[in-house]
């Protein structure tokens, strides 16, 4: 044949190694480990220190990142505990500041410090309006503002969450999540030019600490059915797609919303006709 383009038929990551995140320093928010079921931070935290990262773990909580950050350790990875309230703009920056230091430069941050109450649009007072959309879309927004700097190149990767796209009552919390999906486009608009990919998972009905607390049994197994894959995720799930857009396995996938939610909401349909003659 001729015309052959040899670029193009070598894979790029045909060398790369097992470890997909080797070398590279990450930045994980509410990443502590709390309740008996953990939380995506922690998994994320997990997996992407498995994978060769240095992950410092910031969280307002310092003994659950202190338990992050110990896992990390006992699986042979190296971690970094990082107090702050994230909602505080010189908490973010002291916070990358001491990222910097430990480690250098950033390669990836994962911004996932959030709060699920699920209170309705109208049943806050305007001073909780403000606490939650700092707590769910600002965080999110001021140490992307503070992590580009400490950044050449590399991955942004946003948690967003099913309430966005969920028919019902509004909740505020997903008002929150929606600016983060719009946050994730105009971001990797804006930072693609100087290499930096901005991404968002979209997290499903997954079984978490959080959910734990606030979901009976008879609730549970109704929402796992609910799903149409019939199964419960888990934040280890969540986990793993954020692994993929951190790496360079994703290094042409920018501004992208990827839904992690067992194929989302089923309702069982009607049977067709050949299903309906084969049982007669």
């Amino acid at each position: 044949m001729t015309g052959i383009d040899a670029d193009l038929l070598t894979d790029p990551h045909s060398d790369a190694g097992p470890l997909w995140m080797r070398d590279r320093t990450a930045i994980v928010t509410g990443g502590g480990l709390s309740g008996q079921a953990g939380g995506v931070g922690y998994a994320t935290g997990l997996v992407l220190a498995r994978h060769g990262a240095r992950v410092a773990v910031v969280d307002r909580d310092p003994e659950a990142a202190k338990r992050t950050v110990s896992a990390i350790e006992d699986a042979g990875g190296e971690g970094l505990v990082v107090e702050a309230d994230l909602t505080r703009d010189e908490d973010c920056e002291r916070a990358v500041a001491a990222v910097v230091e430990a480690f250098g430069e950033v390669d990836t941050l994962v911004n996932n410090a959030a709060v699920g109450d699920r209170a309705g649009l109208f049943d806050v007072s305007p001073r909780r309006w403000d606490e939650l959309m700092d707590l769910n879309l600002k965080t999110a927004w001021l140490m992307t503002r503070h992590v580009v700097p400490a950044m050449s190149g590399g991955a942004i990767v946003n948690v967003s969450s099913a309430a966005v796209t969920s028919p019902g009552p509004g909740s505020v919390y997903g008002v929150g999540k929606a600016g983060v999906e719009y946050f994730t486009h105009g971001a990797a608009s804006t930072l693609g030019p100087s290499g930096i990919r901005v991404n968002c998972v979209r997290v499903g009905a997954i079984w978490t600490s959080m959910a734990a607390r606030d979901m009976p049994p008879e609730a549970r197994e109704m929402r796992r059915k609910g799903v149409a894959l019939q199964t419960e995720g888990t934040s280890w799930d969540i986990a793993y797609a954020v692994l993929f857009l951190a790496s360079d396995r994703a290094r042409w996938v920018s501004g992208s919303i990827l839904d992690v939610n067992g194929g989302g909401p089923h309702r069982a349909g009607m049977p067709s006709r050949s299903a309906e003659a084969a049982r007669s």
